[in-house]
């Protein structure tokens, strides 16, 4: 008496093995990507808003615009990102000098957000970030003397 195998046991668990493999990798990819871009999103909307805040709140604009670049540093680096505030920022004043009580100061944080598990190298030749914006407008307070 000899058994007869079927040739089709066991190919049930190799197919499913296959095809979760084929749809998970995808899927945790996607969603590491998608949280690194939340991640820098939330990170820049509070670098705007505290950059500004530091721009008017200082003595002076140039005192302003660094520590609007450390505020932009640290809410970046609270998020994981390591980068140089200044490079991201943009000031902008609608009156000369920047800190004339009334005039209002426009931040502006942009941020690339390389896509994760890319390399270095093939960074340089396509364009493998998601850029990331905000924008923040703060009014001068009108009972303050005229900074520099």
């Amino acid at each position: 008496m000899s058994e007869r195998r079927d040739p089709e046991s066991g190919a049930a668990v190799v197919e499913f093995l296959g095809v979760s493999v084929l749809l998970l990798v995808p899927l945790v990819y996607l969603v590491m990507a998608l949280s690194q871009v939340h991640a820098a999103a939330f990170a820049v909307e509070g670098a705007a808003r505290e950059a500004s805040r530091a721009v008017v709140t200082a003595e002076s604009s140039s005192q302003g615009v660094a520590r609007a670049a450390a505020a932009t540093r640290i809410a970046l680096g609270d998020q994981g990102f390591d980068v140089e505030g200044g490079d991201l920022l943009t000031v902008e004043c609608s009156d000369d000098p920047c800190l004339t009580p009334g005039a209002t100061i426009g931040v502006s944080v942009r941020y690339e957000v390389p896509l994760p598990l890319v390399p270095a190298g093939l960074r340089g030749w396509v364009p493998l970030a998601v850029p990331v914006e905000a924008a923040h407008v703060t009014t001068v307070e009108e009972h303050v003397a005229v900074r520099p």
